[in-house]
């Protein structure tokens, strides 16, 4: 094995430099999208308006323009959009980070049963009404219930104190088929309260409010934080356990913060929006054919991009189609022919390769 430097080296710094104007071009068009698609809707406004709204509500002053703009933007769109790229973004990361722990290109937050746990904890609570927090008992008992779903997980899993990459996900896969089974009783126990359980477990940001869009962007900031500073780690774990041991890794440790911190990000996604599939699979194949593997630049590419992802399909369910689609729905819709597309592409590329 010889390396050369010399020649690899002239091409890196201008790459690295192209990944990261990426990255913030992401970042301009995310904000472009967030203040277009607040715009959209039954009561049109312009993009300088909603500059306008949310500049007067950030510095304390008054915005020259009607009160029921300033209420449409301020008070029903941008709270929905905000949730919107929150969720978008927290499942994109939280994919990213299980497809690193667990060496498989096909994990996503859904994989170790978190979302399971967060709607099987979402239907209890819809089943027996309970509201002791008001409108926010539901995302409670979903987030507490995919915690103790990830908490049954790595006990099932764990062998001496070691878990492994495929001891997790055949756990996680059980875990997820026996909550499954606790949903589908749920379901035909509540009678009348079906149609609000399925409608939940679809996935909607519906009436989303200010405090749910600080919720998840305050944990989506907080993950992507601390996702960021164990990169390194995440990319040397790639190369399998004993190789980044050998690296300096503390293999265990490492794995355990970023799992629970990853399902931490999507229990509050989904205790937010409901079941959204695709986005937390999709967004991380689709970022790593353009900035490449490195967990450094794929993370905050994959976070931006989610964000997007989500926003647009929200904005077409609630502004460009007759009536409001469950977005799960659509983004199922969306992704997964697009995900056989990708894959399928990836199977004769390395065919031919």
């Amino acid at each position: 094995m010889h390396h050369h430097p010399p020649t690899a080296a002239p091409d890196q710094p201008p790459r690295r430099g192209l990944r990261r104007a990426l990255i913030l071009g992401l970042l301009a068009l995310l904000l472009a999208l967030v203040v277009i698609t607040c715009g959209l809707g039954y009561i049109r406004v312009a993009p300088h308006q909603v500059a306008q709204v949310v500049f007067g509500h950030l510095t304390g002053g008054e915005a020259p323009v009607a009160r029921l703009v300033d209420q449409v933007v301020w008070e029903v769109r941008l709270p929905r959009i905000l949730s919107a790229a929150a969720v978008g973004a927290a499942l994109a990361l939280a994919g990213v980070v299980f497809q690193g722990i667990l060496l498989n290109p096909l994990a996503d937050p859904f994989t170790l049963g978190v979302s399971s746990g967060a709607a099987f904890g979402a239907a209890l609570a819809l089943w027996l009404g309970l509201t002791f927090l008001g409108p926010y008992t539901v995302a409670l008992l979903a987030f507490l219930g995919a915690m103790a779903t990830l908490a049954a997980v790595i006990a099932l899993s764990a062998k001496d104190g070691q878990t492994s990459p495929t001891s997790l996900i055949l756990s996680g896969v059980i875990v997820a088929a026996i909550l499954s089974a606790g949903i589908s009783f749920i379901k035909y126990l509540s009678g009348e309260q079906v149609s609000v359980i399925i409608f939940w477990l679809l996935g909607s940001l519906a009436g989303r409010t200010w405090l749910e869009a600080g919720l998840t962007g305050g944990v989506a900031c907080l993950g992507f934080l601390i996702f960021l500073f164990h990169a390194r780690d995440l990319n040397l774990l790639s190369l399998g356990p004993r190789a980044a041991a050998a690296l300096g890794v503390e293999v265990r440790r490492v794995r355990l913060i970023l799992l629970i911190t990853a399902s931490l990000v999507s229990a509050a996604a989904v205790a937010v929006a409901g079941i959204i599939g695709f986005v937390g699979l999709l967004i991380p194949h689709l970022m790593r054919m353009l900035v490449g593997p490195d967990n450094r630049l794929l993370l905050p590419a994959a976070g931006l991009a989610g964000a997007m992802l989500l926003l647009t399909a929200d904005t077409l369910t609630r502004w460009a189609l007759p009536h409001e689609v469950p977005i799960g729905v659509l983004t199922a819709l969306i992704g997964g022919p697009f995900f056989c597309y990708v894959f399928r592409r990836k199977q004769l590329g390395v065919g031919r390769g």
